[in-house]
């Protein structure tokens, strides 16, 4: 079987040109504390659909004391999640859908490696359809280069105003 090549070359973006950092990232995205899942935007294609962030992992993740206890391993739902955010990072950026973008579902999704505090996770996402209320999307994550996770996720568009505590 032949391998498939990356969405995007390594060469093509360079993780140290940060063009957004957490606080614009704040300005496209809802998440918050624990919950927030990326450091920096380091490419921006929206010719071609692709997008590429990076989440810094520490020592004070919220999953390393717990999972696993003495080999803390990032849980495949937070790639996944690191993913989403991207892809409504770029979503709303580019206006491509309104209102607050949710989950709507995971296909396809490999976990091929460990990712632990102190790495980089790097995620390359890319725009593969795009309705009035869903957008489904490719993903890849790195450390070192190296593919830890991939997978098709669909984001949808949330009823916000059934959402909200009055």
């Amino acid at each position: 079987m032949t391998k498939k090549p990356p969405i995007l070359d390594f060469s093509q973006y360079d993780l140290d040109n940060v063009i957004a950092d957490i606080e614009e990232i704040r300005r496209y995205n809802p998440q918050r504390y624990e919950m927030e899942q990326l450091t920096a935007i380091c490419y921006d294609d929206p010719k071609n659909d692709i997008v590429v962030g990076y989440k810094d992992l520490g020592p004070d993740e919220f999953w390393a004391r717990g999972h696993m206890p003495g080999m803390p391993l990032m849980p495949g739902v937070i790639m996944c999640e690191a993913a989403a955010q991207l892809a409504g990072y770029y979503s709303k950026k580019h206006e491509l859908m309104s209102g607050t973008i949710g989950f709507g579902g995971l296909k396809s999704v490999r976990f091929r490696g460990m990712v632990r505090p102190g790495d980089r996770f790097v995620i390359v996402c890319r725009l593969l359809k795009l309705r009035r209320m869903i957008m489904t999307c490719e993903f890849e994550c790195f450390v070192d280069q190296n593919l830890v996770c991939e997978g098709v996720l669909k984001g949808v568009a949330l009823p916000v105003d059934q959402l909200t505590d009055d």
